[in-house]
């Protein structure tokens, strides 16, 4: 694979070298309200945030007005057809260009995950920086296409997808030109428990393709997104809502701004604690060293009466010396509390 292994995204480094790019998923938690739509703008902003992601697709773009029992949704959207639930979730294309212009203001990249090609020339439109292929499209390799044709970095979810649909997706990025590639490690399960994960399976993801992993997380909480942090994920996507009594398609999994600020926090504070690998070049002093604890004349004999490893440290005789210096004899007076020291033996 000829993939980067670092890459920008509107001018921030985006990589394992890099800081963890922490995207706020927005998908339907904007209630096809322009208004609500800016708030969760602002409120990615204010919490740390890198990103802001948008959907964008309509209910026709997704599928057809059916009521076959195929049609209908599974899991947590039982109960509606497929159409209906998507009319009800998607974010009108209108909104697309007051939204990257305030995220633009404040200083806040947006992109989106289109589901077509006519998604692709909208977000082209306002020279979207990135996008994302949502899991259910990776097998979608003409949409891959489309957007490798934009010459824009490419996210990738995997979702429920196979090793081999992964490798396949990846490889018709490959071919068409694209070098700035990251995966998403996710479950598609919502909300998905943790035992669901697999952390692992990032490193080797990175291991296999070649390029930047992540993780696009719908478990409840921040514990599993920090986790991948510590694993090596160096992107993390969390759904997002101003609150989760708010009524839309997927505010039950959604995290909050108190949370997302704190998912943020957590993830620095992870960075910073992962450092290098690093050994101490100077042995402690808060340990044990070996003292005199008897007053001990020129030219005697130590015996174990004389000796005791002990705190505080600092001397340079370590505990484990202890059994060579039983017979030695020392070569000046030295009185009780006296840190031994290898200059004090003959």
């Amino acid at each position: 694979m000829n993939f980067k292994s670092q890459f920008q995204i509107s001018g921030r480094e985006v990589g394992h070298d890099s800081p963890c790019y922490v995207i706020a998923e927005m998908s339907a938690n904007h209630g096809q309200s322009l208004s609500k739509a800016k708030e969760l703008v602002h409120a990615a902003k204010e919490a740390g945030a890198d990103a802001i992601k948008l959907q964008t697709y309509t209910a026709d773009t997704l599928t057809m007005d059916c009521k076959l029992p195929h049609f209908e949704a599974t899991g947590p959207w039982k109960g509606q057809y497929l159409h209906d639930l998507y009319k009800g979730a998607y974010m009108p294309w209108d909104f697309h260009a007051e939204l990257f212009e305030l995220s633009a203001k404040l200083g806040l990249t947006c992109f989106s995950s289109p589901f077509d090609k006519t998604a692709v020339d909208l977000l082209e439109q306002f020279d979207a920086p990135a996008y994302k292929i949502a899991s259910p499209e990776l097998i979608d390799h003409q949409l891959i296409k489309d957007v490798a044709a934009t010459k824009k970095p490419m996210i990738m979810s995997t979702g429920g997808a196979t090793l081999n649909e992964i490798a396949q997706a990846v490889k018709v990025a490959e071919d068409a030109g694209v070098q700035a590639l990251a995966l998403m490690k996710c479950t598609s399960t919502y909300p998905a428990p943790a035992e669901s994960i697999n952390l692992r399976t990032i490193p080797h993801m990175r291991d296999a393709f070649g390029c930047p992993v992540g993780l696009s997380d719908h478990t409840l909480g921040n514990d599993v997104p920090l986790a991948s942090v510590a694993v090596g994920a160096c992107m993390i996507e969390k759904h997002f809502v101003l609150d989760k009594t708010d009524n839309t398609a997927d505010s039950f999994f959604s995290m909050t701004p108190d949370e997302l600020k704190a998912l943020v926090h957590g993830v620095r504070q992870i960075e910073k604690a992962m450092g290098t690998v690093h050994y101490p070049s100077e042995a402690s002093k808060a340990r044990r060293c070996v003292y005199i604890i008897k007053d001990i004349k020129a030219n005697e004999v130590l015996t174990a009466a004389h000796l005791r490893q002990m705190r505080p440290g600092g001397g340079e005789i370590m505990p484990q010396e202890l059994p060579r210096l039983i017979g030695r004899r020392v070569n000046k007076a030295l009185v009780c509390g006296t840190q031994l020291s290898w200059e004090d033996l003959q």
